[in-house]
């Protein structure tokens, strides 16, 4: 397997993002209570909270060669300026189960580390629809439940997202 190589996605990749989408319905379900739609990869690319600027959200995604392996949704400055909220980090269906998804968080880190100074936590949430597939996953990655959960609608789903986060490692010569 090629190297993962950690780039923003951009309108040339609508159709590889779409298809990582589709990959994996069970995702989907599991937070929408819906099959993956026509338009999920455009949504992944504009939604982003009403009073958060448009430059603040990127799509990130894990490249081995030209495919697209891996997607994280990342809001800098969200929920305040010293941290950035990851919305999803979804792996393709083939190349889940391979280390992908670990690998790509490491990615994030370094970028979110070395591209944005001033961010010292990063933060995630887990709806509990989700949380038997996803909670394992980022307590591996460091992160810590913080306590807080809100409730989650996504249409007719009702949930429960719970938070989570760590830490940065401090930066040196900052």
């Amino acid at each position: 397997m090629d190297e993962l190589v950690l780039r923003p996605v951009g309108p040339a990749d609508v159709d590889a993002l779409q298809e990582l989408i589709e990959s994996d319905p069970g995702y989907t379900e599991r937070i929408t209570g819906y099959p993956p739609g026509p338009a999920g990869a455009q949504s992944l690319l504009m939604m982003r909270p009403e009073d958060l600027a448009e430059e603040s959200k990127i799509v990130l995604g894990a490249f081995a060669a030209d495919q697209l392996v891996a997607v994280v949704d990342l809001l800098r400055g969200f929920p305040n300026d010293h941290t950035a909220f990851i919305g999803l980090l979804e792996v393709h269906a083939k190349h889940q189960g391979l280390g992908h998804g670990s690998t790509t968080y490491s990615l994030v880190e370094r970028y979110v580390a070395t591209t944005w100074p001033e961010i010292r936590t990063l933060r995630l949430a887990v709806v509990d629809s989700n949380a038997q597939v996803a909670t394992g996953f980022w307590l591996r990655q460091g992160f810590e439940p913080t306590g807080e959960e809100r409730p989650y609608r996504y249409d007719k789903l009702e949930s429960i997202a719970r938070l989570y986060e760590k830490p940065l490692p401090e930066q040196s010569g900052s």
